[in-house]
């Protein structure tokens, strides 16, 4: 159990520089929401990001990973640090909102809420920036490519903690469906682990009302599907999750011809990084025999995506008390189910000790849910995201 501070600087000059800040940030995310740009080609965003933390006084490298920013701010003697993470870009998606501030781009749109993840970590460097009621070091993370391109990994295999040597990291994300304020701080597995495969079938293409003479890949592939199902069903732990999903099937052009070739696409998702592994394998099996079974040819393109997100007992434990000091025991869950959605963070959390908490966003009326195009970022929570990272960042360098 992390102790409880007795900080009268938290209570009393926070909620003042609060007042003027939060106006600012919310002009920033809207500003945000109407320019979103895509995975690694955050350019603007970056830009704004990267001078907005350098008038405040901090240290800002640039570039990492393409786009990524990442900005130093120390106080105090210590020498220990941290990183607070959040993410920059935007997804291929046309927006249905009409609001002033709807996308000015079209086919591109904040329809995640990272441009309320940007404003809000900006509004902390502020506010930590100003209060200096903290000892040690914060590094600012400002990544992107989450939603494609893996942007956390590339900052990994580009020296991220290399050249910022971080004993935490924190990410967040904003959570339709959880009251707005509220917080799930979660010890364990919080997002899954998401791969996608493409498995080609040939066989003999012919006319249909000649099967005999053919090596049907439409019944070939309906097995397959059929039988990758059993992957879940009666090879994985009913306690452990994973999904199997083939969505897609491709074969054939007109009613009189049994085709040549046939495609199936689909993911596969785990809470697990092990079962992730044996999935793979599995599906490998699977296909070998669907293929002596109807006599096909199957090739497999099995391609791993995110890993697992899984949040570290100490570092949970931390991001838990943090949030419980700024909303109440009562407004955070410690025991919610995981997302089979992913998430990149996973490859911060695979280096360093890491948690990975979800800030609710209010209700889901609408269509705002995450990747809908009514989605939006409930400014509201702006202020509470703000002071969630400021506490988080005094315990957390204390702890």
């Amino acid at each position: 159990m992390v102790t409880m501070l007795q900080d009268d600087v938290f209570s009393t000059e926070l909620p003042t520089v609060l007042a003027t800040l939060v106006p600012k940030i919310a002009a920033f995310r809207r500003d945000f929401h109407a320019h979103p740009e895509l995975a690694f080609d955050e350019h603007r965003t970056a830009e704004k990001v990267a001078n907005y933390l350098e008038g405040l006084g901090l240290e800002v490298h640039r570039g990492l990973a393409r786009t990524g920013v990442v900005a130093k701010l120390t106080a105090g003697t210590s020498l220990r640090a941290i990183g607070l993470r959040a993410d920059m870009d935007a997804l291929p998606l046309r927006e249905m909102n009409t609001f002033p501030h709807h996308s000015q781009f079209d086919g591109k749109m904040h329809a995640c809420g990272h441009d309320g993840h940007m404003a809000m970590l900006l509004g902390a460097a502020e506010a930590l920036s100003t209060l200096r009621n903290f000892d040690g070091t914060v590094y600012f993370i400002f990544q992107p490519a989450e939603e494609h391109g893996g942007g956390g990994r590339v900052m990994v295999e580009e020296g991220l903690f290399d050249r910022f040597p971080m004993e935490r990291v924190f990410g967040l994300h904003n959570w339709p469906g959880l009251p707005a304020g509220s917080f799930g701080v979660t010890e364990g597995p919080v997002m899954a682990g998401t791969d996608r495969f493409e498995i080609t079938l040939t066989g003999r293409g012919g006319h249909a009302a000649m099967p005999h003479q053919t090596i049907d890949v439409v019944v070939a592939g309906s097995a397959l599907v059929q039988a990758l199902q059993s992957l879940v069903s009666r090879e994985t732990d009913p306690q452990d999750a994973a999904v199997v999903s083939v969505t897609q099937f491709h074969a054939g052009h007109v009613d009189n011809v049994l085709p040549e070739t046939a495609r199936l696409g689909g993911t596969v998702r785990t809470l697990n990084p092990t079962l992730q592994d044996a999935l793979e394998a599995a599906m490998r099996r699977v296909c070998e025999g669907i293929a002596v079974a109807y006599r096909v040819r199957i090739e497999v393109n099995y391609e791993r995506g995110y890993p697992p997100t899984i949040n570290a007992a100490d570092a949970t434990a931390i991001a838990r008390e943090a949030a419980q000091q700024v909303v109440g025991m009562a407004a955070v869950q410690t025991q919610l189910r995981p997302s089979m959605g992913a998430e990149d963070f996973a490859y911060i959390a695979r280096v360093v000790p890491s948690c990975y908490v979800w800030l609710g966003n209010g209700p889901t009326a609408g269509g705002c849910m995450l990747h809908s195009p009514h989605y939006d970022f409930n400014d509201e929570i702006i202020a509470t995201g703000i002071r969630y990272w400021v506490r988080l960042a005094q315990v957390a360098l204390m702890a």
